[in-house]
């Protein structure tokens, strides 16, 4: 089970990031945190508002109670504080800690909402902006990249190549509206641009997370709190195959920490090792791997469109 940590905010990454951290370490657990190095302007986010499917998932996931009206307003009534500036001693403090530090955004809201419709200049500028920040912070390059809201485009992939990153975790398989695999042999593969077969490995989210759950119902059960660990749990009950679980530090790393902690004692009881992307890597690196060509498309749950696994192809 390869545990990857999107944090998206500065208070996910000044409060959310060290609870993770004890959580984590008190399981022995592996993980990946990816960070957003740059201004948090999660105010922005409420330009979404038109979108289909919006405001269910606002009203199911309780947005002001798990980011805060402080973080809301940041960039709209208050300026969005540089995270990378302000929390470099929180990022070190993972560093230190043993798990692997990648990169997930320069700004979370301008990447997310933006990038599918930018061109390359836009795309490496701030790529790399991001990447200078991180060496920054880190003292040592990044060597790996997850994509905010799981949005990408044809350069922003290229660039993993320039940047000699090996492998990221950029998209997601399609599911089921009852949040099981649509293809059971989704997983790790290389994506081609047209006829280009990209060098890095994408390794896609293949589980459900818990903002596209709560307050679903599926099956006949409406999904809350106090059973959403046990119904993730059911999905993963065949551990013959890995798993990709994107968590937050905004949701599970403070409000729903309770529910992290089920799932961490369960995927342990059920026989996973809680790993990093790097150790994931080290699994995989050999093996034949698919091609799949850059695809866009929609998860229940989750609204817009986003990067999915496409159908594997001969190249």
């Amino acid at each position: 089970m390869v545990l990857k940590i999107d944090v998206d905010t500065y208070r996910g990454t000044h409060e959310g990031v060290p609870n993770l951290v004890r959580m984590l370490k008190a399981h022995q657990a592996g993980a990946t945190f990816l960070f957003s190095m740059g201004p948090d302007h999660t105010g922005w986010a409420m330009r979404r508002a038109l979108r289909p499917g919006f405001f269910s998932k606002v009203s199911r996931t309780s947005v002001v109670e798990h980011y805060g009206v402080k973080t809301l307003m940041y960039g709209v009534l208050l300026p969005g504080p540089d995270i990378g500036r302000e929390c470099a001693n929180e990022m070190r403090a993972v560093q230190e800690a043993g798990f692997e530090c990648g990169i997930h955004t320069w700004d979370h809201v301008l990447w997310q909402d933006n990038v599918a419709k930018r061109d390359p200049a836009w795309t490496t500028a701030m790529m790399r902006k991001a990447e200078t920040r991180y060496t920054q912070v880190f003292g040592v390059a990044p060597q790996t990249h997850g994509a905010a809201g799981w949005q990408m485009n044809n350069a922003a992939f290229a660039e993993h190549d320039l940047a000699g990153y090996a492998y990221a975790s950029d998209g997601r398989c399609v599911l089921n509206e009852d949040a099981t695999l649509a293809n059971p042999a989704d997983g790790p593969h290389r994506l081609a641009d047209g006829d280009k077969v990209l060098a890095h490995i994408q390794m896609p989210t293949t589980l459900p997370t818990l903002d596209e759950l709560l307050g679903r119902e599926i099956g006949g059960t409406m999904l809350g709190t106090g059973n959403i660990a046990e119904f993730l749990l059911k999905l993963t009950a065949d551990a013959t195959r890995d798993h990709v679980y994107t968590l937050h530090a905004e949701l599970e790393g403070q409000k729903l920490a309770p529910i992290f902690e089920q799932l961490l004692a369960g995927w342990q009881a059920q026989g996973y090792q809680l790993a990093s992307m790097a150790d994931y890597y080290q699994k995989i690196r050999d093996l034949p791997m698919p091609v799949c060509p850059i695809t866009w498309g929609e998860l229940p749950g989750r609204s817009g469109q986003l990067i999915i696994q496409g159908p594997a192809r001969a190249y």
